[in-house]
């Protein structure tokens, strides 16, 4: 546990442009609370003190607004930016070196029954702000989840989804993302499809004019 949270100290330096000095990220980062917190819960959780672990639980989410359930399965190097409003299940797996951003949803869609409801997510995967990943599926190693898309169906490694639901518009072969999301850079779908369609008419409309103007003419 303490080489885990080592980890996740130094992935704040490492992804946090705003992190100035070691005590003020102790201090000061509700992120680091919460996951600090959490590995306690966690540890206790599987202990069998199911009941003192829910109970860290709820304590790190009156003090930091995120709610991580004591069951869930973090690997180090995580990292919650800003994070507030954060909920992760019970039966979530997450890799090592993933970024989550406020306002994420790891969850249940309702429908799953049995042991496994909530999302897996692999290695280096970077989740944009208001995203929603539901019910039992896997996020690949390197995906990039765009900010308030809703993914209900697994992604393959090293893509970026956007969306509602989530559609892959990105694919890259090897690496890791960036610690960032340029979202001013994200693909449409859907204005991609809608400016296509825009073309096909406007070609269509130039034909029937030549015909008709063809036909005019003595």
């Amino acid at each position: 546990m303490i080489k885990a949270l080592k980890r996740d100290f130094r992935a704040i330096f490492e992804r946090d442009p705003a992190s100035r000095s070691r005590l003020e990220v102790f201090l000061t980062y509700p992120g680091f609370h919460a996951i600090f917190l959490h590995r306690i819960a966690h540890a206790l959780y599987r202990s069998g003190l199911k009941l003192p672990a829910r109970l860290v639980s709820a304590i790190s989410r009156f003090l930091t607004g995120i709610e991580i359930h004591p069951g869930a399965r973090i690997g180090p190097g995580f990292f919650i930016d800003h994070g507030m409003g954060v909920v992760i299940g019970e039966t979530t797996e997450i890799g090592e070196d993933v970024t989550l951003f406020q306002g994420v949803s790891l969850g249940g869609n309702g429908k799953d029954r049995g042991q496994k409801r909530h999302p897996t997510l692999g290695n280096h995967v970077l989740v944009g702000a208001g995203a929603k990943i539901l019910g039992n599926i896997r996020i690949g190693e390197g995906v990039r989840v765009g900010s308030n898309a809703v993914v209900l169906q697994s992604v393959p490694a090293h893509c970026t989804v956007v969306g509602i639901p989530g559609r892959v518009v990105r694919t890259k072969e090897r690496g890791y993302p960036e610690a960032y999301l340029d979202h001013q850079d994200m693909p449409d779908p859907f204005l991609e499809r809608i400016e296509s369609l825009e073309k096909i008419i406007s070609d269509l409309r130039e034909e029937l004019d030549s015909a008709r103007n063809s036909r005019i003419k003595p």
